[in-house]
C-alpha cells in the first residue's frame, strides 16, 4: 500500500497539481491585496468618502451595538454583507485576471501553431528519398 502511494505521488498530475495549488495561493494573496489595498480605496473615494465595505454588516441580534464588524461578530449574529462584496469583488477581478492568461496563451498557441504551418517542411532525408524514387519508377514499369 505505500508503494502505490509512492506511484500515485510520483506521478506527473499529481505533482502539477501541487505545484498549481500552491502557486494559487500565493495568487490569491496578490488578489487579495489588488482588492484590499488598490480597489477598495478607489471604490470607497468614488461612492463618499472612503469608506470600508468590510465593515458593512446588518445585526441580527438586539445584543449587537458595536460599529467594526470584528467587534460586532464578538456581540452576536450579523449579516456580513459588505465583507460578502469585498470577496464577490476579488472574485471577478481574479476570473479576470485568469481569464486575460487564457485567452493570452490561446493567442500564442495560434501564432505557433501559424509558424509551424508556415515553414517549409524539411526535405525528407537521403534514405526516405532514395526508397521515394524506386517506388515511382517501379510504379512507372507496372
Amino acid at each position: 500500500m505505500l508503494n502505490e502511494f509512492k506511484e500515485f505521488i510520483a506521478r506527473g498530475n499529481v505533482m502539477d497539481l501541487a505545484v498549481g495549488v500552491i502557486i494559487g495561493a500565493a495568487f490569491s494573496k496578490i488578489v487579495t491585496s489588488v482588492v484590499e489595498d488598490l480597489v477598495m480605496p478607489i471604490v470607497g473615494a468614488l461612492t463618499g468618502g472612503g469608506f470600508d465595505f468590510s465593515n458593512y454588516f446588518l445585526p441580527l441580534s438586539a445584543n449587537v451595538t458595536a460599529t467594526s464588524l470584528a467587534a460586532a461578530r464578538q456581540q452576536g449574529a450579523v449579516f456580513a454583507y459588505g465583507n460578502f462584496i469585498t470577496v464577490l469583488i476579488n472574485f471577478l477581478i481574479l476570473a479576470w485576471i485568469i481569464f486575460l492568461m487564457i485567452k493570452a496563451v490561446n493567442r500564442m498557441r495560434k501564432s505557433l501553431e501559424k509558424q509551424k504551418e508556415s515553414e517549409p517542411a524539411a526535405p525528407p532525408p537521403e534514405d526516405v528519398r532514395l526508397l521515394s524514387e524506386i517506388r515511382d519508377l517501379l510504379k512507372q514499369r507496372a
